[in-house]
């Protein structure tokens, strides 16, 4: 795990050395950089490395082959770097034994073609000087962050945006239509970011720089169709899968352990790794004092059984509430997803002890892990309800007393009444997002929303469809779940939290053969009844304890909206505050002030809305400080 930086037009030395620090926290063992002097142009790449896999100086980049006419900077990890290397090594000489080195004699067998050959996780950037090409590339489900930024026919690119900030030519102009987006989404969707002619590259995209123009290519896509059929068959490839793909990512040559949360995703890895290593398993886990979001009992349990050396930290509201300040400086993009505090907090304890650690990332998109799975099987007997006893039954919802337990009842009957009308391929949207088109409508000042309010803010959601080979319901929304929401907004906070502390994290769950896997099982595999995960559950039986298998979701958050009427609301008046917003110049400081006033007072469950703005708030005066006209 490591982040990369580079341009190609203007620049200098002391310009991409300036880029490259703005992501040391990713990398703080190593770092490089290489410059290739044109006659009026100039190409540099730069890297900061965490070393995880061969910890010696031939790991060191940027790293270049034998004539030095190719070069490469990588940020990831790739899985089958050996078997690659066993199809090289007749024909190459090699020094270390990195993957990285593996990526560079690959493209000179294959050229372009060698991004399709990588299993794993990674963002690269690889020159080719006697072409003149610049190559970057991103894995198949978008683990690793990779941007990329036009500026004056100077390009530029990093793995956060922070890095192309730093370069001179960067212009921090906010796009507005991305603004809307980031409102409704929670986070602003691939490829677009907050920030005018700004681009996050495309999962199992390669885009190719001859100096003058861009080309994009796409070498892999999640496929749905056809199915497998029988359910015993899938259960035992699935075993397979995820065994293969836990023992593959425990390869490291520094300490290692497990993200165990005691849910049956992040339980069912730690079981495999326990199976396939050949070490005494450590895992990892965090508690909290409120009980509604507190699963440390759990995790504990499941260590027990699996035996691993387990550590655990307890927490308090005071260790969480110090940390949301904070979030400006490690979110370059906003991002309003709660979790990231935990997650920052796990992350800080666990490098504590080891540098790499694995996840469940990915079981809840691919397995029907979600509230919403079932809610849209429900969803169907509902629609058939008339639409004006379904208005009744909503206003009645609505006046359910509040509670701000974790996914609370009220909670989920009030989101799922309140947006269920309307274009069913956006329903889910709708249930997930803090803002709907009328709370836009009021949060934005009236000259904004005569700027984005006609546009579809949707339309990412219909170009993810479009391209479905599935007409399934329930694939349509597996394809938008692991294209937008875990990759856009899970993966991001994981990555963004975990590498403040340079700190690497794996998902097992992501390998190609178990996302492929997934993706071409029956949905009734996944969510039979009302039992969601249903298949993963049937495998684990026998493997973990029957109570963690079939125990209640819960998630891992924090008890935000509770905090907000006690010892948030200080920080939510000062940041939200008319004083605070009116220098921002994008919102109705009269409707921002409603919303905190009904939460405080308990008319209205608004910690969606009111963190959506805090993060977003704290994001621009860290990032820009200025208004936006």
């Amino acid at each position: 795990m490591c982040g990369i930086a580079g341009y190609s037009g203007k620049g200098n030395e002391t310009t991409l050395e300036s880029m490259n620090i703005s992501l040391k926290h990713r990398g703080p063992d190593d770092a490089g950089l290489k410059v290739f002097q044109k006659k009026y142009t100039s190409i540099g790449i730069a890297q900061r490395r965490l070393s995880i896999v061969d910890l010696s100086p031939a790991g060191h980049q940027p790293m270049a082959n034998e004539k030095e006419d190719v070069w490469i900077v990588f940020n990831g990890e790739i899985y089958n770097h050996h078997e690659l290397r066993k199809e090289l090594k007749n024909k190459h000489t090699f020094i270390g034994k990195s993957d990285t080195e593996v990526i560079v004699h690959l493209y000179e067998e294959v050229g372009e073609e060698v991004f399709s050959k990588l299993e794993g996780m990674f963002a690269i950037a690889l020159y080719d000087v006697k072409k003149d090409l610049l190559f970057l590339a991103r894995d198949r489900m978008g683990k690793k962050p990779l941007y990329w930024s036009l500026q004056e026919g100077t390009l530029l690119f990093g793995s956060e945006l922070k890095a192309l900030m730093a370069h001179p030519s960067f212009v921090r102009e906010v796009d507005l239509v991305s603004v809307n987006k980031y409102f409704q989404y929670e986070y602003v969707p691939t490829p677009y970011t907050i920030f005018k002619d700004t681009w996050k590259l495309e999962p199992a995209t390669t885009l190719v720089w001859n100096g003058k123009t861009v080309r994009k290519s796409t070498f892999w896509k999640p496929t749905f169709l056809p199915k497998s059929t029988s359910f015993e068959d899938a259960k035992d490839e699935l075993d397979t899968a995820l065994t293969k793909a836990v023992a593959s990512r425990l390869e490291a040559d520094v300490p290692l352990g497990i993200f165990l949360s005691g849910g049956i995703d992040s339980s069912a890895v730690a079981y495999y790794a326990t199976k396939t290593s050949k070490q005494k398993v450590k895992t990892f886990s965090i508690g909290f004092k409120e009980k509604s979001f507190d699963e440390s009992t759990y995790a504990r349990q499941v260590a027990e059984h699996l035996g691993t050396e387990h550590h655990e930290e307890i927490l308090s509201v005071e260790d969480c509430l110090k940390l949301i300040p904070e979030i400006g400086e490690y979110l370059d993009e906003p991002v309003a997803d709660s979790s990231i505090i935990p997650t920052y907090l796990l992350s800080r304890f666990t490098r504590e002890h080891v540098t790499v650690a694995l996840g469940g990332d990915g079981g809840d998109e691919l397995f029907c892990g979600y509230d919403t799975f079932l809610a849209h099987r429900l969803a169907g007997l509902y629609e058939k309800v008339p639409s004006f006893i379904r208005k009744v039954l909503a206003k009645s919802v609505r006046m359910l007393p509040t509670s701000h337990s974790n996914m609370s009842l009220d909670f989920k009957l009030k989101k799922s009444t309140k947006d269920f009308e309307g274009n069913p391929d956006y329903r889910n949207q709708r249930w997930l997002g803090a803002y709907g088109v009328d709370d836009r409508r009021n949060l934005f000042n009236k000259e904004v929303w005569e700027a984005v309010g006609h546009k579809n803010v949707y339309e990412d959601i219909d170009r993810y469809l479009r391209e479905a080979d599935s007409r399934d319901t329930f694939d349509r929304l597996g394809l938008v779940y692991e294209r937008m929401y875990m990759m856009d907004q899970v993966l991001v906070k994981v990555d963004r939290a975990s590498m403040m502390h340079a700190l690497e994290v794996r998902a097992p769950f992501l390998d190609t053969l178990v996302v492929d896997l997934a993706n071409h099982m029956p949905w009734n595999f996944k969510l039979r009844r009302t039992e969601r995960k249903y298949i993963l559950k049937k495998l684990m039986e026998g493997k973990l304890p029957r109570e963690i298998i079939y125990r209640k979701k819960k998630g891992f958050g924090i008890p935000i909206g509770a905090w907000m009427k006690g010892e948030m609301r200080p920080m939510l008046e000062e940041h939200l505050g008319r004083d605070s917003l009116d220098t921002i110049g994008i919102f109705n400081t009269e409707y921002v002030s409603k919303l905190l006033a009904d939460h405080v007072e308990g008319k209205c469950d608004n910690r969606k809305q009111l963190w959506t703005l805090l993060v977003f708030v704290l994001w621009w005066k860290r990032w820009m400080g200025k208004t936006v006209r």
